[in-house]
């Protein structure tokens, strides 16, 4: 009786185990991890699995129902919107944190800042050495994110006002990737999010403002945007009290610790 016993309450706990999916960015993706990892310390019932992909990765599976949560740093275009209520599906926005999008190089280079206009000339290969831009030599290496990225989009607008990218770019799946490619890469620019940024690559002031959560927040840096979650209408049960968590004091900390900016400043 004893054994049956026990297996009954287990197979009773497993029928309220609650499970959650979210998908698409990979801007998105420290934050979604670590959010869903410490949502689950708190809810052992919880299971929350979590995917990259990019952001139109993420925002087609939601169109397709085939998420709970998509993950975007980029907005969901008119075209996506009009797609998804076709298919029976509402989006709702939320927004979980800002970012900036950093323009990197090689830790060598000696150029510090660069304009808005010298970017869109790199990367639509009006220039391509070096010397037109800082007392650096050489080619430039254009790096960028490929065309699932949020990332991709959100910097072409800001940066290349919807200017077609040079045919010479190499494209990469992630911030990851882009950021590890400049650091072994002398001649390469690239560019991240924020929480990307680390010692092995230089970021660059962008019209003479560095790319920090103070500027972020006060939207001096040219090159800012918010950080989306999107849900299938408005959010109930577990995707409502994971994201009820995620924008509480203790999840905008999370941002905070991967190094993105807060919705609202966590004291």
């Amino acid at each position: 009786m004893k054994k049956f016993l026990i297996l009954g309450m287990v197979v009773f706990s497993g029928l309220f185990a609650q499970k959650l999916t979210l998908q698409g960015s990979t801007t998105v993706l420290p934050i979604a991890q670590a959010g869903a990892e410490a949502y689950m310390d708190n809810n052992p019932n919880a299971d929350i699995t979590v995917r990259g992909g990019g952001s139109g990765t993420g925002i087609a599976a939601l169109i397709d129902g085939a998420t709970d949560i998509a993950d975007a740093s980029r907005a969901m275009k008119t075209k996506e919107i009009k797609q998804a209520r076709e298919n029976g599906i509402n989006p709702v926005e939320h927004i979980i944190a800002r970012d900036g999008i950093a323009v990197i190089v090689h830790p060598d280079n000696p150029l510090a800042n660069i304009s808005i206009e010298d970017i869109k000339k790199i990367y639509t290969s009006e220039i391509s050495r070096w010397d037109k831009v800082s007392t650096g030599s050489g080619p430039i290496v254009v790096i960028s994110r490929d065309a699932a990225s949020g990332t991709f989009e959100t910097f072409n607008h800001l940066a290349l006002n919807n200017a077609k990218l040079t045919d010479a770019a190499l494209m990469l799946a992630s911030n990851l990737e882009v950021a590890r490619t400049v650091a072994q890469t002398p001649g390469a620019i690239g560019y991240i999010g924020l929480g990307y940024l680390t010692d092995n690559v230089k970021a660059l002031k962008v019209d003479g403002v560095v790319c920090t959560e103070e500027t972020v927040r006060d939207e001096t840096y040219p090159l800012g945007r918010p950080l989306f979650m999107y849900t299938n209408g408005a959010p109930k049960g577990l995707t409502k009290d994971f994201l009820d968590f995620l924008m509480s004091s203790e999840g905008q900390d999370i941002v905070r610790d991967a190094g993105f900016v807060p919705v609202e400043t966590v004291e």
